[in-house]
């Protein structure tokens, strides 16, 4: 059966990817070989409605999948096609069905008398049943894509398509998860659309546990909750952790949705000297690692590691500073590539066998290479994203746990580049 699939115009290079994931995680084998970055619209043969449905209900870069019977140039090739394909529809066709037609046009459309006169013009298919324009049995659409010259539409569309309306996709979740309307925010927060994409790109599921390493105020534990996974975090900002307020913090936004249940919690940890056992498995590791844009990144420990540990021990009210509530770790700064490749190295562990790893990784355009890809022997590289931001970008990377005794390529970025990605952000990439 061929279905027609109707993608969002945003994110152009993370749309093939998600359906990608999606298709894993459902096992649907699907042939995506006719997509294309520069059409909204995706035909592909899948076995069922029912798998057309589990593969867009809950894609963010997907807006809706249609039973195709019919495609052509013309409304007079859709009807000889249609009639061609009767099998498919007509078992819509009886006094109990309720149904109506609709329109769905891509950069033009038609008047409303001429699209009542092409509606009229499907009367050959003899629908019998009522018809009703609010929650209809059945939903039949007229799907055009126009081409614009001159900033205006052709007259008449490049195709059409016609054939029953399955469901819409999950995007709606970005004006529930909207950023404006969260209670708790910072500076790096991330955004809604592109935190539920990676949510979905590493499978994230009900009943999974997933963990963000870097997770500020929260925004993939929140994007992870709403799709079901139990979430944890950790920062070495306890202030971000703490929040500002009852009504303003990582909490307080799981409450507003409706999800408290999908929090596990969430602690203060330098990620590089985490507290986990190696035999605690996470799901999905998701984060976006901070790359020192607003601060720079900093790990716990001292530039000077020998002076720091010969100083004596400092003394407060009779209780050594490092044993008080209020104590502030030292801290250092630490190079980006080296927080990625022990960020593998924690996925390795912590992993379990299939379980994904997707984290941001910032490169400036200009000397991005391939081997600035770090690579686990224990873990599949699966894809690279990019969100281009013209001098520079960051990259979605994703990484399949390996069963155990599987081994790959190995590859460590630690030292491979002269100058950190903060730099050169702040002299303009020039």
């Amino acid at each position: 059966m061929k279905f027609l699939i109707l993608l969002a115009q945003a994110h152009l290079d993370f749309r093939l990817t998600e359906l990608k994931a999606l298709s894993d995680f459902y096992k649907i084998d699907a042939d995506f070989s006719s997509y294309s970055t520069t059409s909204p619209f995706l035909v592909v043969d899948l076995d069922s409605s029912e798998e057309a449905r589990k593969l867009v209900s809950r894609s963010i870069l997907c807006r809706s999948v249609y039973e195709l019977y019919a495609s052509g140039t013309s409304v007079e090739e859709l009807h000889e096609k249609t009639i061609r394909n009767k099998s498919q529809w007509e078992k819509y066709n009886d006094v109990k069905t309720s149904f109506k037609f609709e329109f769905v046009s891509y950069k033009g459309s038609r008047d409303q008398q001429e699209q009542i006169k092409i509606i009229e013009s499907f009367s050959f298919m003899g629908l019998e049943g009522p018809i009703r324009m609010k929650k209809p049995d059945v939903t039949f659409s007229i799907v055009e894509e126009y081409i614009v010259k001159d900033s205006k539409p052709e007259e008449l569309p490049k195709r059409v398509w016609f054939g029953r309306f399955i469901t819409d996709s999950d995007r709606s979740a970005m004006d529930r998860l909207d950023l404006k309307r969260r209670r708790y925010i910072g500076t790096t927060t991330f955004d809604a659309e592109l935190s539920l994409v990676t949510c979905n790109i590493a499978q994230v599921s009900p009943g999974k546990i997933v963990y963000d390493p870097f997770c500020g105020t929260g925004s993939f534990l929140v994007a992870g909750g709403y799709m079901g996974a139990l979430t944890c975090g950790s920062d070495i900002d306890v202030r971000m952790l703490r929040g500002n307020g009852k009504d303003r913090t990582i909490d307080a936004n799981f409450r507003q949705y409706g999800i408290q249940n999908k929090y596990l919690d969430v602690m203060t940890m330098d990620f590089t000297h985490n507290a986990f056992r190696n035999n605690l498995f996470f799901d999905a590791i998701i984060c976006d690692p901070p790359y020192g844009v607003r601060e720079g990144l900093k790990v716990l420990g001292a530039k000077d590691e020998e002076k720091f540990l010969g100083k004596e021990t400092v003394m407060i009210e009779g209780v050594a500073a490092h044993l008080r509530k209020d104590y502030v770790p030292t801290k250092k700064p630490y190079e980006l590539y080296a927080l990625l490749d022990d960020l593998l190295a924690f996925a390795a562990i912590h992993l379990k066998p299939g379980g994904r790893l997707c984290y941001w990784m910032p490169v400036a355009n200009e000397d991005f290479k391939e081997h600035h890809i770090p690579l686990h022997e224990d873990l599949k590289l699966l894809s690279c994203c990019i969100q281009d931001f013209n001098k520079w970008s960051r990259r979605l990377l994703t990484y399949s746990r390996r069963k155990y005794g599987e081994k790959g390529e190995s590859q460590h970025v630690k030292g491979t580049l002269n100058e950190e990605f903060r730099s050169k952000y702040f002299r303009g990439f020039t």
